[in-house]
């Protein structure tokens, strides 16, 4: 692939939804709610005086820090709510790497910064919806690599996903015994017996 000019990893730039839609920080978490309704978007990004980004309101923080406080959120100021700091995301790092912050993180969104400048939003979602095609082309790959197809052949594509015993995201999943598991398992499973 490489000597075809194309990359042979996707990247976050690939991907990442932008421009994003964003909230100044002592705006109302009331307004910021209408916004998310009228963007059909999970999220708003919270910035500062200066329009660099602090931090960011999910539907999670509405329902936990609003909602289940029976608060008024015209009354409640976007920072007060926020999750912060925003969590980031180099736009060149592979969609594998930023799976793997997520992941460790436990959180669902990355704000993309290039240059100092917040130029897009990556989460969780955005990946799962290109797992298909991820596939495709790896079934494709193996085609023009000789193979008539994929499930024929020995070789089995390696599956991305939360290994089933630790819980962590990894590119390199392995059935063994009706569970997934990433290297590390696999390696302390193999030292145990």
């Amino acid at each position: 692939m490489a000597e075809m000019g194309m990359r042979p990893r996707m990247l976050v730039k690939d991907i990442m939804t932008s421009p994003v839609i964003t909230i100044d920080e002592d705006a109302s978490v009331n307004k910021a709610a209408l916004l998310m309704d009228k963007n059909d978007i999970g999220c708003i990004v919270v910035t500062g005086k200066k329009g660099k980004p602090l931090g960011i309101i999910t539907e999670r923080d509405l329902v936990t820090r609003v909602l289940a406080k029976n608060a008024r959120s015209s009354k409640l100021a976007v920072k007060e709510v926020m999750t912060s700091p925003l969590i980031t995301v180099d736009p060149d790092e592979t969609l594998s790497e930023a799976a793997r912050r997520m992941s460790r993180l436990k959180i669902r969104r990355l704000g993309v910064i290039y240059k100092g400048n917040l130029v897009g939003l990556i989460s969780s979602k955005d990946i799962l919806a290109i797992t298909p095609e991820l596939m495709e082309i790896i079934q494709e790959k193996a085609r023009i690599e000789g193979r008539t197809s994929v499930e024929e052949s020995t070789w089995h594509p390696p599956l991305a996903g939360y290994c089933d015993q630790c819980g962590q995201w990894a590119d390199d999943l392995q059935e063994v015994e009706g569970d997934f598991l990433c290297e590390d398992c696999r390696t302390e499973l193999k030292a145990n017996y």
